[in-house]
């Protein structure tokens, strides 16, 4: 197993929560300390609290990753006199580092707004509120006819070809390969100096253009030649969608006051707020994590019954009524849900790497609100 150092750690993070996927003016990423260490024990929280800290400190912690920024705003000073420059102080003091992971972890596939849906057990669940969009790229690459299937298979293992649900997609059309190795070259077909004809397959295929490296490199590795021939095109075509927010369906129809006690449990919220009527019948479901009020109208655009996020404005909540629009409201805290879900997930990359680190959900309540 290798011990893994700071920046190899978020590299990895970044496969499953890219920043790019923030929204403008989100700071997120490194705010306190420093990667250029070894990272044994990594906390997993959904705020930076002084209990939070001091958890992280009695268990050893190395590096914290937040969703909420534990510097939301610039820091005009940082003064011990105050919480916020005590907290700091108390961070830097143990060596323990602070990284953010915001609305590019609500965005990202698997992330906060994934894991609030599936705890619902929505099916059919797409995105409510678009906000970034994958560029697909062709790959075009040509190969001996004997060794076509096998270079499909690699290249489709590192993810290129996927469309929809369907992975693996490909085209192939058969066509006469000519080169003429050269005095320092080592051919896997022909000889030096002796120009060469060879019954060669053309495959074409797609990706995202995130997996560039990744497809690339499996089909450099899989070819048999030395020099493999192929192409890159970019496409005007749309390629994957992803937001903020998740809709889907319930497997079967509620009230509303079923339902909101369904969102209470399955939250694990102290208690919920609801707008509408108790004896309304629902089973389209948007949800959102954190402050959702910008989206009201998008999930009644969507077609949604009810609409599951927290901090509800009053008014606001009047203009979910006048739409014909139902809201359960269980809190901000919700959120808490990324705390186990990205652990799991980070151990689980982890594990396939080799890498000897260890994740904590933080055990602290950071919720500001008693429900009595």
């Amino acid at each position: 197993m290798k011990i893994i150092n700071g920046y190899e750690l978020i590299q990895m993070f970044e496969e499953f929560a890219p920043k790019k996927y923030a929204l403008e003016g989100d700071p997120i990423g490194l705010q306190i300390g420093t990667l250029n260490k070894p990272i044994h024990n990594v906390m997993i929280a959904l705020d930076v609290l002084e209990n939070v800290v001091e958890e992280a400190i009695e268990k050893k912690v190395d590096l914290i990753i937040a969703h909420h920024p534990i510097i939301f705003r610039p820091l005009k000073k940082i003064s011990t006199e105050d919480a916020s420059g005590r907290l700091v102080e108390k961070l830097i003091k143990h060596d323990i580092a602070v990284y953010a992971a915001h609305t590019n972890l609500d965005v990202a596939v698997g992330g906060v707004n994934d894991m609030l849906a599936h705890a619902l057990h929505l099916e059919n669940i797409s995105v409510l509120a678009p906000t970034f969009e994958h560029k697909l790229k062709k790959l075009v690459v040509y190969a001996p006819k004997e060794n076509a299937e096998e270079l499909l298979t690699k290249i489709g293992e590192s993810g290129a070809g996927a469309i929809g649900e369907y992975s693996h997609c490909s085209f192939s059309s058969e066509g006469t390969g000519r080169f003429l190795p050269g005095e320092n070259t080592n051919p896997h077909i022909g000889e030096r100096g002796r120009l060469e004809k060879v019954s060669e397959v053309r495959i074409e295929t797609i990706y995202p253009e995130y997996l560039e490296k990744k497809v690339i490199s499996s089909m450099i590795k899989a070819h048999p030649y030395e020099e493999p021939a192929y192409d890159i095109y970019a496409l005007d075509l749309k390629g994957e969608e992803l937001g903020l927010g998740r809709i889907g369906e319930l497997k079967k129809e509620m009230s509303l006051e079923e339902f909101a006690i369904f969102v209470k449990e399955s939250l694990d919220s102290p208690g919920v707020r609801v707008v509408g009527a108790l004896q309304d019948k629902v089973k389209r479901v948007a949800i959102l994590g954190g402050d959702g009020n910008k989206y009201v109208s998008r999930a009644k655009f969507k077609g949604a019954d009810v609409y599951v996020t927290g901090d509800i404005y009053y008014h606001t909540a009047h203009d979910a009524m006048n739409m014909g629009l139902n809201i359960v409201d269980p809190g901000h805290n919700i959120e808490k849900i990324m705390k186990k879900g990205t652990a799991e997930r980070l151990r689980e990359m982890s594990e396939k790497r080799g890498f000897k680190v260890n994740f904590l959900p933080s055990d602290m309540n950071t919720n500001p609100f008693i429900f009595i």
